[in-house]
Protein backbone atom coordinates (compact mmCIF):
# COMPACT_ATOMS: atom_id res chain seq x y z
CA UNK A 1 0.00 0.00 0.00
CA UNK A 2 2.68 2.49 0.78
CA UNK A 3 4.03 1.57 -2.46
CA UNK A 4 0.75 2.52 -4.40
CA UNK A 5 0.45 5.75 -2.66
CA UNK A 6 3.70 7.47 -1.48
CA UNK A 7 5.56 6.93 -5.04
CA UNK A 8 5.56 11.14 -5.63
CA UNK A 9 8.58 11.13 -7.43
CA UNK A 10 8.72 12.49 -11.16
CA UNK A 11 9.92 9.06 -12.55
CA UNK A 12 9.52 7.73 -16.29
CA UNK A 13 5.62 6.91 -16.50
CA UNK A 14 6.82 3.97 -18.02
CA UNK A 15 8.80 2.63 -14.66
CA UNK A 16 5.11 3.40 -12.59
CA UNK A 17 3.79 -0.33 -11.17
CA UNK A 18 0.60 -1.91 -12.86
CA UNK A 19 -2.26 -3.46 -11.01
CA UNK A 20 -5.03 -5.43 -12.40
CA UNK A 21 -8.54 -4.19 -11.80
CA UNK A 22 -9.04 -6.92 -9.38
CA UNK A 23 -5.41 -6.23 -7.17
CA UNK A 24 -6.45 -2.62 -7.07
CA UNK A 25 -10.04 -3.29 -5.60
CA UNK A 26 -9.03 -5.74 -3.45
CA UNK A 27 -6.06 -2.66 -1.86
CA UNK A 28 -9.14 -0.55 -1.63
CA UNK A 29 -11.18 -3.07 -0.31
CA UNK A 30 -8.79 -3.79 2.67
CA UNK A 31 -7.98 -0.24 3.11
CA UNK A 32 -11.86 0.65 3.90
CA UNK A 33 -12.47 -2.04 5.99
CA UNK A 34 -9.69 -1.41 8.21
CA UNK A 35 -9.97 1.90 8.52
CA UNK A 36 -13.76 1.62 9.72
CA UNK A 37 -14.15 -1.85 10.95
CA UNK A 38 -16.76 -0.41 13.43
CA UNK A 39 -19.11 2.13 13.04
CA UNK A 40 -22.07 3.76 14.13
CA UNK A 41 -23.88 6.13 11.21
CA UNK A 42 -27.07 8.26 12.29
CA UNK A 43 -28.93 9.06 9.01
CA UNK A 44 -32.31 8.48 7.59
CA UNK A 45 -33.72 5.37 5.82
CA UNK A 46 -34.11 5.93 2.46
CA UNK A 47 -34.98 3.37 -0.22
CA UNK A 48 -35.93 -0.37 1.69
CA UNK A 49 -35.96 -3.56 -0.42
CA UNK A 50 -36.93 -7.29 1.00
CA UNK A 51 -35.80 -9.60 -1.64
CA UNK A 52 -36.94 -13.16 -1.37
CA UNK A 53 -33.42 -14.02 -0.31
CA UNK A 54 -34.46 -12.94 3.18
CA UNK A 55 -31.48 -9.77 3.23
CA UNK A 56 -32.71 -6.19 3.37
CA UNK A 57 -31.30 -3.60 1.35
CA UNK A 58 -31.53 -0.05 2.46
CA UNK A 59 -30.24 3.79 2.14
CA UNK A 60 -28.75 5.65 5.02
CA UNK A 61 -28.89 9.37 3.53
CA UNK A 62 -28.86 13.13 5.18
CA UNK A 63 -29.27 16.42 3.17
CA UNK A 64 -25.93 15.62 1.30
CA UNK A 65 -25.01 12.48 0.91
CA UNK A 66 -26.62 8.68 0.78
CA UNK A 67 -24.59 5.14 1.95
CA UNK A 68 -26.01 2.25 0.75
CA UNK A 69 -26.24 -0.49 3.38
CA UNK A 70 -27.03 -3.84 3.73
CA UNK A 71 -28.00 -6.46 6.52
CA UNK A 72 -27.94 -10.61 6.15
CA UNK A 73 -30.94 -12.78 6.56
CA UNK A 74 -29.72 -13.55 10.36
CA UNK A 75 -28.36 -9.55 11.15
CA UNK A 76 -32.18 -8.90 10.00
CA UNK A 77 -33.98 -11.83 12.29
CA UNK A 78 -31.76 -10.31 15.37
CA UNK A 79 -33.10 -6.85 14.64
CA UNK A 80 -35.37 -5.67 17.14
CA UNK A 81 -36.59 -2.73 15.38
CA UNK A 82 -36.94 -2.88 11.41
CA UNK A 83 -35.91 -0.10 9.42
CA UNK A 84 -38.71 1.46 7.78
CA UNK A 85 -38.59 4.20 4.90
CA UNK A 86 -38.71 7.28 6.37
CA UNK A 87 -36.75 6.73 10.01
CA UNK A 88 -34.53 8.74 11.18
CA UNK A 89 -32.04 5.30 12.56
CA UNK A 90 -28.46 4.80 14.19
CA UNK A 91 -26.86 1.98 11.89
CA UNK A 92 -24.35 0.12 13.97
CA UNK A 93 -21.93 -1.96 11.33
CA UNK A 94 -18.81 -2.17 9.15
CA UNK A 95 -17.47 -0.60 6.13
CA UNK A 96 -16.61 -2.90 2.81
CA UNK A 97 -16.95 -2.32 -0.86
CA UNK A 98 -18.69 -4.38 -3.49
CA UNK A 99 -16.64 -4.77 -6.54
CA UNK A 100 -18.56 -5.98 -9.11
CA UNK A 101 -20.08 -2.71 -9.13
CA UNK A 102 -17.57 -0.74 -7.58
CA UNK A 103 -19.13 1.30 -4.87
CA UNK A 104 -18.78 0.99 -0.61
CA UNK A 105 -21.50 -0.06 1.56
CA UNK A 106 -21.90 -0.42 5.11
CA UNK A 107 -22.85 -3.84 6.43
CA UNK A 108 -25.65 -3.15 9.25
CA UNK A 109 -25.63 -5.29 12.15
CA UNK A 110 -28.09 -3.67 14.04
CA UNK A 111 -30.29 -0.48 13.76
CA UNK A 112 -31.98 1.80 16.64
CA UNK A 113 -33.98 4.35 16.28
CA UNK A 114 -32.79 7.73 16.86
CA UNK A 115 -34.53 9.08 19.99
CA UNK A 116 -37.62 8.53 21.01
CA UNK A 117 -39.40 10.62 18.56
CA UNK A 118 -38.92 8.24 15.59
CA UNK A 119 -40.20 6.01 17.45
CA UNK A 120 -43.42 7.80 18.56
CA UNK A 121 -43.64 8.72 14.45
CA UNK A 122 -43.03 5.32 13.76
CA UNK A 123 -45.81 4.11 16.49
CA UNK A 124 -48.62 6.94 14.98
CA UNK A 125 -47.97 4.78 11.21
CA UNK A 126 -48.54 1.77 12.15
CA UNK A 127 -51.59 2.82 14.81
CA UNK A 128 -53.45 4.51 11.63
CA UNK A 129 -52.61 1.85 9.50
CA UNK A 130 -53.73 -1.12 12.02
CA UNK A 131 -56.75 1.33 12.61
CA UNK A 132 -57.86 1.83 8.76
CA UNK A 133 -57.71 -1.95 9.01
CA UNK A 134 -60.66 -2.13 12.06
CA UNK A 135 -58.80 -3.91 14.10
CA UNK A 136 -59.13 -1.11 17.25
CA UNK A 137 -63.02 -0.47 16.05
CA UNK A 138 -64.64 -1.19 19.76
CA UNK A 139 -68.02 -3.03 17.76
CA UNK A 140 -65.73 -5.53 17.65
CA UNK A 141 -64.66 -5.82 21.22
CA UNK A 142 -65.88 -8.70 23.13
CA UNK A 143 -67.40 -8.31 26.31
CA UNK A 144 -65.54 -9.79 29.55
CA UNK A 145 -66.87 -12.91 31.28
CA UNK A 146 -68.60 -12.07 35.07
CA UNK A 147 -66.99 -15.27 36.15
CA UNK A 148 -64.90 -17.06 33.84
CA UNK A 149 -63.57 -20.37 35.32
CA UNK A 150 -60.35 -20.85 33.50
CA UNK A 151 -58.07 -17.88 32.99
CA UNK A 152 -55.20 -17.95 30.55
CA UNK A 153 -52.00 -15.67 31.60
CA UNK A 154 -49.32 -14.86 28.72
CA UNK A 155 -46.49 -13.63 30.52
CA UNK A 156 -43.04 -14.16 32.26
CA UNK A 157 -43.29 -16.94 34.63
CA UNK A 158 -39.84 -15.26 36.76
CA UNK A 159 -41.26 -11.72 36.81
CA UNK A 160 -43.29 -10.60 40.00
CA UNK A 161 -46.27 -9.99 37.46
CA UNK A 162 -47.23 -13.42 37.71
CA UNK A 163 -46.76 -13.51 41.50
CA UNK A 164 -49.26 -10.23 41.63
CA UNK A 165 -51.68 -11.66 39.46
CA UNK A 166 -52.02 -14.90 41.26
CA UNK A 167 -51.84 -13.13 44.33
CA UNK A 168 -55.01 -11.24 43.98
CA UNK A 169 -56.88 -13.91 42.50
CA UNK A 170 -56.21 -15.94 45.38
CA UNK A 171 -57.32 -12.76 47.60
CA UNK A 172 -60.45 -12.33 45.09
CA UNK A 173 -61.95 -14.96 43.92
CA UNK A 174 -59.73 -18.25 43.47
CA UNK A 175 -59.92 -19.58 40.21
CA UNK A 176 -57.96 -22.13 37.41
CA UNK A 177 -54.72 -19.90 35.93
CA UNK A 178 -53.24 -21.61 32.87
CA UNK A 179 -49.52 -19.76 32.20
CA UNK A 180 -47.82 -19.66 29.04
CA UNK A 181 -44.28 -18.90 29.31
CA UNK A 182 -43.14 -15.81 27.02
CA UNK A 183 -40.26 -13.24 26.91
CA UNK A 184 -42.05 -9.81 27.40
CA UNK A 185 -39.25 -7.84 25.43
CA UNK A 186 -36.20 -8.42 23.33
CA UNK A 187 -36.25 -10.06 19.77
CA UNK A 188 -38.14 -13.17 20.50
CA UNK A 189 -41.43 -11.06 22.11
CA UNK A 190 -43.50 -10.51 19.46
CA UNK A 191 -43.52 -14.07 17.67
CA UNK A 192 -43.94 -15.22 21.26
CA UNK A 193 -46.97 -13.52 22.40
CA UNK A 194 -48.72 -13.73 19.43
CA UNK A 195 -48.01 -17.90 19.70
CA UNK A 196 -49.09 -17.70 22.93
CA UNK A 197 -52.92 -16.07 22.34
CA UNK A 198 -53.12 -18.06 18.97
CA UNK A 199 -51.69 -21.53 21.02
CA UNK A 200 -54.84 -20.59 23.76
CA UNK A 201 -57.38 -20.04 20.68
CA UNK A 202 -56.47 -23.54 19.60
CA UNK A 203 -57.89 -24.93 22.38
CA UNK A 204 -60.35 -27.66 22.33
CA UNK A 205 -63.77 -27.16 24.61
CA UNK A 206 -63.63 -30.11 26.18
CA UNK A 207 -60.78 -31.48 25.72
CA UNK A 208 -57.88 -32.50 28.55
CA UNK A 209 -56.71 -29.14 28.69
CA UNK A 210 -59.41 -26.33 30.26
CA UNK A 211 -59.92 -23.91 27.43
CA UNK A 212 -59.62 -20.35 28.85
CA UNK A 213 -62.88 -18.30 29.20
CA UNK A 214 -60.79 -15.06 29.62
CA UNK A 215 -56.76 -14.12 28.46
CA UNK A 216 -54.38 -11.95 30.26
CA UNK A 217 -51.44 -10.36 28.46
CA UNK A 218 -49.14 -9.07 31.36
CA UNK A 219 -45.70 -7.33 31.63
CA UNK A 220 -44.35 -4.26 34.12
CA UNK A 221 -43.30 -0.84 33.27
CA UNK A 222 -40.15 0.20 30.94
CA UNK A 223 -38.83 2.08 28.60
CA UNK A 224 -40.65 2.56 24.89
CA UNK A 225 -37.49 0.22 23.57
CA UNK A 226 -38.43 -2.62 26.23
CA UNK A 227 -41.94 -2.51 25.14
CA UNK A 228 -41.87 -2.23 21.42
CA UNK A 229 -42.38 -6.10 21.31
CA UNK A 230 -46.35 -4.85 22.28
CA UNK A 231 -46.75 -2.60 19.50
CA UNK A 232 -45.98 -5.51 16.52
CA UNK A 233 -48.05 -5.82 14.07
CA UNK A 234 -48.02 -9.73 14.17
CA UNK A 235 -49.20 -9.00 18.64
CA UNK A 236 -51.82 -6.74 17.45
CA UNK A 237 -53.50 -8.98 14.74
CA UNK A 238 -53.28 -11.86 17.17
CA UNK A 239 -54.81 -9.80 19.76
CA UNK A 240 -57.50 -8.57 17.77
CA UNK A 241 -58.40 -12.06 15.76
CA UNK A 242 -58.39 -13.66 19.14
CA UNK A 243 -61.90 -15.69 20.12
CA UNK A 244 -61.49 -15.45 23.62
CA UNK A 245 -61.94 -12.49 25.19
CA UNK A 246 -58.73 -10.97 26.14
CA UNK A 247 -57.34 -8.34 28.78
CA UNK A 248 -54.36 -5.99 28.03
CA UNK A 249 -52.17 -5.70 31.30
CA UNK A 250 -48.70 -4.34 29.76
CA UNK A 251 -46.67 -1.48 31.33
CA UNK A 252 -48.01 0.89 33.84
CA UNK A 253 -51.26 3.17 33.68
CA UNK A 254 -49.22 5.50 31.54
CA UNK A 255 -47.66 3.24 29.57
CA UNK A 256 -49.49 2.66 26.22
CA UNK A 257 -49.07 -0.29 23.52
CA UNK A 258 -51.11 -0.76 20.15
CA UNK A 259 -51.96 -4.35 22.35
CA UNK A 260 -54.11 -2.12 24.30
CA UNK A 261 -56.38 -0.54 21.57
CA UNK A 262 -57.03 -4.05 19.91
CA UNK A 263 -57.40 -5.60 23.15
CA UNK A 264 -60.96 -6.09 24.15
CA UNK A 265 -60.32 -4.61 27.68
CA UNK A 266 -57.31 -2.24 28.75
CA UNK A 267 -55.91 -2.59 32.63
CA UNK A 268 -53.82 -0.08 33.88
CA UNK A 269 -51.54 -2.54 35.30
CA UNK A 270 -51.49 -6.57 35.34
CA UNK A 271 -52.90 -6.31 39.21
CA UNK A 272 -55.91 -4.08 37.81
CA UNK A 273 -56.09 -6.97 34.92
CA UNK A 274 -57.31 -9.63 37.23
CA UNK A 275 -59.28 -7.21 39.55
CA UNK A 276 -61.09 -6.86 36.33
CA UNK A 277 -61.27 -10.56 35.61
CA UNK A 278 -62.95 -11.91 38.71
CA UNK A 279 -65.20 -10.53 40.80
CA UNK A 280 -64.53 -9.91 44.92
CA UNK A 281 -66.28 -13.54 46.23
CA UNK A 282 -66.55 -11.62 49.69
CA UNK A 283 -68.64 -9.08 48.45
CA UNK A 284 -70.69 -11.46 46.30
CA UNK A 285 -71.49 -13.71 49.48
CA UNK A 286 -72.92 -10.54 51.24
CA UNK A 287 -74.77 -9.43 48.25
CA UNK A 288 -76.19 -12.98 48.32
CA UNK A 289 -76.79 -13.19 51.95
CA UNK A 290 -78.74 -9.22 51.64
CA UNK A 291 -80.67 -10.55 48.69
CA UNK A 292 -82.09 -13.66 50.65
CA UNK A 293 -83.01 -11.28 53.39
CA UNK A 294 -84.76 -9.00 51.17
CA UNK A 295 -86.74 -11.92 49.55
CA UNK A 296 -87.23 -13.56 53.00
CA UNK A 297 -88.83 -10.20 54.21
CA UNK A 298 -90.32 -10.14 50.84
CA UNK A 299 -91.90 -13.56 51.61
CA UNK A 300 -93.14 -12.63 54.24
CA UNK A 301 -94.91 -9.57 53.77
CA UNK A 302 -96.57 -10.99 50.71
CA UNK A 303 -98.35 -13.66 53.11
CA UNK A 304 -99.48 -10.89 55.84
CA UNK A 305 -100.69 -8.78 52.67
CA UNK A 306 -102.80 -11.88 51.21
CA UNK A 307 -104.13 -12.86 54.76
CA UNK A 308 -105.21 -9.08 55.41
CA UNK A 309 -107.09 -9.24 52.06
CA UNK A 310 -108.75 -12.88 52.89
CA UNK A 311 -109.67 -11.87 55.73
CA UNK A 312 -111.25 -8.66 53.95
CA UNK A 313 -112.86 -10.70 51.64
CA UNK A 314 -114.38 -13.35 54.25
CA UNK A 315 -116.53 -10.41 55.61
CA UNK A 316 -118.38 -10.02 52.37
CA UNK A 317 -119.56 -13.56 52.08
CA UNK A 318 -122.67 -14.75 53.68
CA UNK A 319 -122.92 -16.86 56.81
CA UNK A 320 -122.57 -20.91 56.48
CA UNK A 321 -125.42 -21.19 58.52
CA UNK A 322 -127.58 -19.19 55.98
CA UNK A 323 -125.94 -21.03 52.83
CA UNK A 324 -127.46 -24.40 53.88
CA UNK A 325 -130.51 -23.77 55.35
CA UNK A 326 -132.70 -24.03 52.54
CA UNK A 327 -130.75 -27.21 51.16
CA UNK A 328 -131.55 -28.60 54.72
CA UNK A 329 -134.91 -27.61 54.78
CA UNK A 330 -135.43 -29.29 51.06
CA UNK A 331 -133.17 -32.43 52.43
CA UNK A 332 -136.13 -33.03 55.63
CA UNK A 333 -138.97 -32.40 52.75
CA UNK A 334 -137.76 -35.36 50.79
CA UNK A 335 -136.94 -37.41 53.56
CA UNK A 336 -140.28 -37.10 55.24
CA UNK A 337 -141.63 -38.21 51.44
CA UNK A 338 -139.47 -41.13 50.45
CA UNK A 339 -141.26 -43.58 53.13
CA UNK A 340 -144.41 -43.34 51.01
CA UNK A 341 -142.82 -43.22 47.83
CA UNK A 342 -140.87 -46.68 48.71
CA UNK A 343 -144.46 -48.08 49.40
CA UNK A 344 -145.73 -47.20 46.69
CA UNK A 345 -142.90 -48.12 44.35
CA UNK A 346 -142.93 -51.77 46.11
CA UNK A 347 -146.50 -52.42 45.29
CA UNK A 348 -146.01 -51.39 41.48
CA UNK A 349 -143.17 -53.70 40.73
CA UNK A 350 -145.73 -56.70 42.34
CA UNK A 351 -148.41 -55.60 40.12
CA UNK A 352 -145.64 -56.12 37.18
CA UNK A 353 -144.44 -59.37 38.61
CA UNK A 354 -147.74 -60.62 38.91
CA UNK A 355 -148.57 -59.75 35.42
CA UNK A 356 -145.11 -61.40 33.94
CA UNK A 357 -145.49 -64.58 36.14
CA UNK A 358 -149.58 -65.19 34.74
CA UNK A 359 -147.70 -65.20 31.11
CA UNK A 360 -144.95 -67.46 32.58
CA UNK A 361 -145.44 -71.56 31.08
CA UNK A 362 -143.24 -74.48 30.95
CA UNK A 363 -143.57 -74.59 27.24
CA UNK A 364 -141.76 -71.02 26.93
CA UNK A 365 -139.54 -72.64 29.12
CA UNK A 366 -138.43 -75.40 27.39
CA UNK A 367 -138.41 -73.33 23.90
CA UNK A 368 -135.83 -71.25 25.26
CA UNK A 369 -134.15 -74.08 26.66
CA UNK A 370 -133.68 -75.66 22.84
CA UNK A 371 -133.00 -71.96 22.03
CA UNK A 372 -130.12 -71.69 24.24
CA UNK A 373 -128.96 -75.18 23.50
CA UNK A 374 -128.49 -74.64 20.23
CA UNK A 375 -126.78 -71.06 20.67
CA UNK A 376 -124.69 -73.40 22.84
CA UNK A 377 -123.54 -76.05 20.25
CA UNK A 378 -122.73 -73.69 17.24
CA UNK A 379 -120.53 -71.67 19.54
CA UNK A 380 -118.96 -74.88 20.66
CA UNK A 381 -118.36 -76.11 16.97
CA UNK A 382 -116.92 -72.72 16.43
CA UNK A 383 -114.58 -72.72 19.46
CA UNK A 384 -113.33 -76.56 18.16
CA UNK A 385 -112.41 -75.21 15.07
CA UNK A 386 -110.73 -71.91 16.41
CA UNK A 387 -108.93 -74.39 18.76
CA UNK A 388 -107.64 -76.49 15.73
CA UNK A 389 -106.46 -73.86 13.95
CA UNK A 390 -104.45 -72.13 16.28
CA UNK A 391 -103.02 -75.02 17.19
CA UNK A 392 -101.97 -76.02 13.29
CA UNK A 393 -100.59 -71.94 13.58
CA UNK A 394 -98.88 -72.94 16.83
CA UNK A 395 -97.00 -76.54 15.04
CA UNK A 396 -96.07 -74.73 11.34
CA UNK A 397 -94.21 -72.15 13.60
CA UNK A 398 -92.63 -74.46 16.24
CA UNK A 399 -91.04 -76.55 13.26
CA UNK A 400 -89.71 -72.79 11.17
CA UNK A 401 -88.27 -72.15 14.61
CA UNK A 402 -87.04 -75.74 14.93
CA UNK A 403 -85.86 -75.69 11.28
CA UNK A 404 -83.77 -72.11 12.19
CA UNK A 405 -82.65 -73.53 15.84
CA UNK A 406 -80.49 -76.39 14.11
CA UNK A 407 -77.77 -74.09 11.90
CA UNK A 408 -78.23 -71.08 14.64
CA UNK A 409 -76.91 -74.16 17.53
CA UNK A 410 -74.00 -75.52 14.85
CA UNK A 411 -73.01 -71.49 14.54
CA UNK A 412 -72.47 -71.42 18.30
CA UNK A 413 -70.60 -74.47 18.94
CA UNK A 414 -68.33 -73.59 15.72
CA UNK A 415 -67.97 -69.83 17.35
CA UNK A 416 -67.31 -71.64 20.39
CA UNK A 417 -64.40 -73.65 19.53
CA UNK A 418 -62.25 -71.60 17.63
CA UNK A 419 -62.91 -69.63 20.49
CA UNK A 420 -61.09 -72.31 22.48
CA UNK A 421 -58.77 -72.76 20.19
CA UNK A 422 -57.54 -69.57 20.24
CA UNK A 423 -57.44 -69.32 24.12
CA UNK A 424 -55.52 -72.37 24.13
CA UNK A 425 -53.12 -70.82 21.54
CA UNK A 426 -52.69 -67.51 23.84
CA UNK A 427 -52.43 -69.52 26.90
CA UNK A 428 -49.72 -71.16 25.05
CA UNK A 429 -48.03 -67.92 24.10
CA UNK A 430 -47.80 -66.63 28.00
CA UNK A 431 -46.77 -69.97 29.26
CA UNK A 432 -43.73 -69.52 26.47
CA UNK A 433 -42.99 -65.85 27.75
CA UNK A 434 -43.76 -67.07 31.28
CA UNK A 435 -40.64 -69.86 31.06
CA UNK A 436 -38.61 -67.12 29.35
CA UNK A 437 -39.43 -64.10 31.58
CA UNK A 438 -37.38 -65.36 34.79
CA UNK A 439 -34.65 -66.27 32.61
CA UNK A 440 -34.37 -62.83 30.41
CA UNK A 441 -34.47 -61.20 33.82
CA UNK A 442 -31.46 -62.85 35.34
CA UNK A 443 -29.77 -62.27 32.29
CA UNK A 444 -30.99 -58.17 31.93
CA UNK A 445 -29.59 -58.39 36.02
CA UNK A 446 -26.20 -60.03 35.31
CA UNK A 447 -25.80 -57.82 32.40
CA UNK A 448 -26.30 -54.64 35.43
CA UNK A 449 -23.94 -56.45 38.00
CA UNK A 450 -21.29 -56.62 35.56
CA UNK A 451 -21.76 -53.13 34.69
CA UNK A 452 -22.03 -51.99 38.38
CA UNK A 453 -18.64 -54.44 38.70
CA UNK A 454 -16.58 -52.38 35.59
CA UNK A 455 -17.84 -49.24 37.06
CA UNK A 456 -16.35 -50.19 40.75
CA UNK A 457 -13.29 -51.22 39.04
CA UNK A 458 -13.32 -47.90 37.28
CA UNK A 459 -13.77 -45.78 40.34
CA UNK A 460 -11.44 -48.15 42.24
CA UNK A 461 -7.99 -46.02 43.24
CA UNK A 462 -6.55 -49.87 41.42
CA UNK A 463 -7.01 -48.60 37.94
CA UNK A 464 -5.82 -44.87 39.13
CA UNK A 465 -2.28 -46.99 40.40
CA UNK A 466 -2.24 -47.84 36.97
CA UNK A 467 -1.82 -44.93 35.30
CA UNK A 468 1.28 -44.24 36.98
CA UNK A 469 -0.11 -42.86 40.54
CA UNK A 470 1.40 -43.95 44.36
CA UNK A 471 -0.16 -44.10 47.44
CA UNK A 472 2.29 -43.06 50.09
CA UNK A 473 1.20 -44.60 53.31
CA UNK A 474 3.03 -43.24 56.68
CA UNK A 475 3.48 -45.40 60.12
CA UNK A 476 0.25 -47.40 58.21
CA UNK A 477 -2.16 -44.40 57.43
CA UNK A 478 -2.29 -42.46 53.91
CA UNK A 479 -0.39 -39.00 54.00
CA UNK A 480 -0.86 -36.46 51.67
CA UNK A 481 1.34 -33.45 52.85
CA UNK A 482 5.06 -33.41 53.23
CA UNK A 483 4.90 -32.14 56.76
CA UNK A 484 3.19 -35.55 57.33
CA UNK A 485 5.24 -37.40 55.60
CA UNK A 486 8.40 -36.12 57.12
CA UNK A 487 7.07 -36.62 60.81
CA UNK A 488 6.19 -40.54 60.07
CA UNK A 489 8.73 -42.89 61.26
CA UNK A 490 8.17 -45.79 58.35
CA UNK A 491 7.30 -44.13 54.58
CA UNK A 492 5.37 -47.54 52.52
CA UNK A 493 4.98 -46.52 48.87
CA UNK A 494 2.10 -48.66 47.11
CA UNK A 495 2.26 -48.64 43.10
CA UNK A 496 0.32 -51.05 40.51
CA UNK A 497 2.94 -53.91 41.55
CA UNK A 498 3.64 -53.49 45.14
CA UNK A 499 4.73 -51.77 48.29
CA UNK A 500 7.84 -50.31 48.83
CA UNK A 501 8.94 -49.37 52.11
CA UNK A 502 11.29 -46.18 53.15
CA UNK A 503 12.84 -44.93 56.61
CA UNK A 504 11.89 -41.59 57.25
CA UNK A 505 12.89 -38.90 59.04
CA UNK A 506 10.69 -38.74 62.39
CA UNK A 507 12.51 -37.94 65.65
CA UNK A 508 16.17 -37.63 64.53
CA UNK A 509 18.83 -40.60 66.23
CA UNK A 510 21.51 -39.80 69.28
CA UNK A 511 25.25 -40.60 68.16
CA UNK A 512 26.50 -43.81 69.00
CA UNK A 513 23.09 -45.32 69.10
CA UNK A 514 24.62 -47.87 67.04
CA UNK A 515 23.75 -48.91 63.42
CA UNK A 516 24.24 -46.50 60.30
CA UNK A 517 22.45 -43.20 59.65
CA UNK A 518 19.17 -43.94 57.67
CA UNK A 519 18.91 -41.64 54.87
CA UNK A 520 15.98 -39.11 54.06
CA UNK A 521 13.84 -40.11 51.31
CA UNK A 522 13.06 -36.24 50.89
Amino acid sequence: MNELFEDDSPAPQGNQPEYTVSELSGAVKRVIEGEFGLVRVRGEVGRVSRPASGHLYFDLKDDRSVIAAISWKGQVARMQVRPEEGMEVVATGRMTTFPGQSKYQLIVDDVAPAGAGALMAMLEKRKAALAAEGLFDPARKQLIPYLPKVIGVITSPSGAVIRDILHRLRDRFPRHVLIWPVAVQGQDCAAQVAAAIKGFNAIAPGGPIPRPDVLIVARGGGSLEDLWGFNEEIVVRAAAGSMIPLISAVGHETDTTLIDHAADLRAPTPTAAAELAVPVRLELLATLEALGARLLRGIGQGVTLRQQRLRDLTRALPRVETLVATPRQRLDAAGMRLGSALGLAVAKKHSVFDRVAGRLQPAALRGLLARQRDQLTARDERLGRAIHLRLERRAERLEALAGRLAPALARLLGDAGRKVADGRRDLARLAERLDAAPVQRLARLADRLEALDRTRRTLGYDQTLKRGYAVVRGDGAVVTTKAAAEKAAVVEIEFQDGRVSLGGRGPKRAKGDGGPEQGSLF
